[in-house]
């Protein structure tokens, strides 16, 4: 109960400040630096929640693990066979022009 108390209270909170450098920004002529990167920072962040999902649930989402095991797949030593195409033979002979 207390966390959801202060969730609320540190939203209406920061709430408050994004709406005062908005405001300040249209009503006051030498709004400064402040005012605009706390309304640009603020609007920023309102669009993050909407974009962001558990990845299990995102459509499309690469598997846990999967960069890791592609990148020791490339580090590993040249014994491991690859999927390279094989070298031309010399007497294979061209194919037709």
């Amino acid at each position: 109960m207390a966390g959801r108390i202060a969730r609320w209270g540190a939203a209406l909170g920061l709430g408050a400040v994004w709406w005062w450098a908005v405001l300040r920004l249209v009503l006051v002529p030498h709004a400064g630096a402040l005012e605009g990167a706390v309304a640009a920072g603020g609007w920023g962040l309102s669009l993050l929640p909407v974009h962001c999902m558990p990845k299990a649930r995102a459509a499309g989402a690469v598997a846990a693990g999967r960069w890791a095991r592609a990148w020791r797949a490339s580090v590993a030593p040249a014994a491991v066979a690859t999927t390279a195409s094989p070298r031309p033979r010399s007497d294979g002979g061209s194919g037709p022009s």
